[in-house]
């Protein structure tokens, strides 16, 4: 009896080993400031050929929705739950309210927090952006740092933009460095935060140990301002844009449709660019060049992190899902400052950075480390002393067929495509997903793949429930029993209710906006309004965000006379 009972001890034993062997690696990536269209595989002329091979190999999702803002992606994505509940409904600063105080609360956990537990290595790599803390004087003050929720290892800025050939608030860990004194990362050329961001990934797959699964979140700042690639890769697209607006826009159009990523009968919204009325076509094409360039440039760092796996042996058994944390930015970025089209002078004429130090540059710095300065304006956009956008008629572009961008909730702002590829995990190749789902989705969809339950708790803290649904039935061609998406930023309000969507462009505070009602099925471009058509609907949608905006603390707004302005001490990270 005493051997039978060992050997069913040594089988459970194994069948548990054999299990937890099996557990997929998940990595989630993250692209910053694209549209719906902007990669091959969506529509785009620019050439992403690990992006489009990914896809060719799994699924496309043609209706998954971000937040439409870094920040609020960026929190929502880590923690399964909107991004008022995170306390990040706005950016990183403490706007008086639970829902806007600019941290992430201790009321929720991210995917990191949860899997590592569960014997999950997490390693997250890229932009941060859910902490207002960028340098904080101790290591108290890291409270919401990769390292203190829930990731073994982190290399990328704490911070939301830089310049990408010397960034700020670059950290590996919980170290402060800079690209001169890191000791774990010297490239060969000239630094670029797109492919150090690349290059560690790797470097964190190769030294991740045999037998145990990883989860990995690489969050890239491609294609966010300013604008810096390498020359190399911006040749490859000179001349490319010389046709304007509407052409490159038509095209993506007419290839979109012929892909199934939106209807064959889509229509296309306004075109906002003249190209005949720009003054200077070789800057205003350049400036669609360097952004193209930047896409490549991320995706040819995707090759490499997926060319890793396949060599390590680990490509068939990982999750790989990839998307982007809002629409195509409009934003000047530095556009409007004055400044002339002139070539970087021949001498520098500012004192040169001393290589440990870091604090010298904001986001936008003045000054290159070796003492040239940054020029904004009409200039030629790439190297290092440039710091400008793309601006808002090539961003229109990015978002074929769709209504506005970044900062907005119409289809332009909060469209983006998922791309998920998992060779042991479905059989399917090349197919379409038409089902409605969110960044709110992941966290659920990382548990259920990885057989972890949702904790009722983070240390001696409630955890808020989850509000997303797992996409593995969608992965194996099924639907979600969903009743709503919610979405709200700036005051910008929208619900996606089966096919319909609610949608309204506002500020907050304000209660006095033009609601709109569309029927995302037959007009994704939400050109035709029927609220007045529907008018049952339309006020019972009303009355639903309103609800559903008090539930996950999206309301009070910030600006309210009736909210609360006292610092919030009881939600804070623990």
């Amino acid at each position: 009896m005493a051997k039978i009972f060992s050997l069913a001890i040594t089988l459970l034993v194994f069948i548990a080993g054999s299990l937890f062997a099996q557990r997929p690696n998940i990595v989630l990536i993250l692209s910053d400031d694209m549209g719906y269209s902007d990669i091959g595989c969506y529509g785009s002329e620019i050439n992403t050929p690990v992006l489009d091979g990914l896809a060719r190999n799994g699924l496309r999702f043609t209706q998954f929705y971000n937040t439409g803002r870094c920040c609020p992606t960026r929190a929502s994505l880590l923690t399964g739950l909107y991004p008022h509940q995170t306390g990040i409904g706005h950016m990183v600063a403490d706007r008086g309210v639970d829902g806007y105080r600019g941290e992430l609360n201790g009321s929720c956990a991210t995917i990191a927090e949860v899997l590592q537990p569960s014997g999950y290595s997490t390693y997250c790599v890229g932009k941060w952006h859910v902490t207002g803390n960028t340098f904080p004087k101790s290591e108290a003050g890291k409270f919401n740092w990769p390292l203190q929720r829930g990731f073994d290892r982190y290399y990328g800025i704490i911070n939301g933009a830089s310049s990408l050939w010397d960034p700020n608030s670059l950290t590996r860990d919980n170290k402060p460095i800079t690209i001169k004194n890191d000791r774990d990362y010297q490239p060969n050329e000239p630094y670029h935060f797109t492919d150090a961001i690349s290059d560690n990934a790797v470097k964190f797959i190769n030294e991740h140990p045999d037998g145990k699964p990883f989860f990995m979140y690489v969050a890239y700042t491609a294609a966010h301002w300013p604008m810096h690639a390498r020359e190399r890769d911006i040749k490859k697209y000179e001349g490319v844009y010389d046709r304007g607006y509407e052409g490159i826009r038509q095209a993506r159009f007419e290839k979109m449709k012929g892909m199934g990523v939106i209807s064959p009968e889509a229509e296309l919204s306004k075109l906002v660019g003249d190209w005949a009325n720009v003054e200077d076509k070789e800057w205003e094409s350049a400036c669609m060049e360097v952004y193209a360039a930047m896409v490549d440039q991320m995706d040819q760092g995707i090759g490499r992190i997926v060319e890793t796996l396949r060599q390590n042996g680990q490509l068939d058994n990982t999750l790989i899902m990839f998307m982007q944390d809002n629409g195509g930015c409009a934003e000047a970025g530095g556009r409007k400052t004055s400044g002339e089209r002139k070539l970087r002078a021949a001498t520098p004429s500012l004192p040169v950075i001393p290589d440990d130090l870091q604090h010298y540059q904001s986001s936008a710095p003045a000054q290159t480390r070796d003492g040239y300065p940054v020029r904004r304006g009409h200039v030629m956009p790439g190297p290092a002393d440039t710091y400008i956008g793309y601006g808002r008629n090539w961003a229109n572009v990015s978002n074929t067929p769709f209504r506005e961008y970044k900062h907005y909730v119409h289809e332009g702002g909060i469209s983006t495509p998922l791309i998920v590829h998992w060779p042991m995990g479905f059989q399917a190749k090349n197919e379409l997903r038409s089902e409605p789902s969110h960044l709110v989705d992941l966290m659920a969809t990382c548990l259920d793949v990885a057989n972890v339950a949702y904790p009722k708790k983070r240390g001696d803290a409630v955890l808020t429930p989850l509000e997303g649904l797992s996409l593995s039935p969608v992965f194996q061609g099924q639907q979600l029993d969903r009743e709503m998406l919610f979405f709200e930023h700036e005051g910008n309000r929208a619900l996606r209710m089966g096919d319909w969507k609610l949608v309204a462009k506002g500020r907050h505070g304000q209660d006095d906006v033009k609601w709109e009602l569309f029927n995302i099925n037959k007009d994704r471009s939400e050109l035709h309004d029927l609220s007045a058509a529907e008018p049952k609907r339309f006020q019972s949608m009303k009355t639903a965000w309103k609800q559903k905006a008090n539930s996950v603390e999206a309301l009070p707004w910030p600006e309210s006379k009736k909210a609360n302005t006292k610092p919030n001490k009881t939600k804070r990270n623990k």
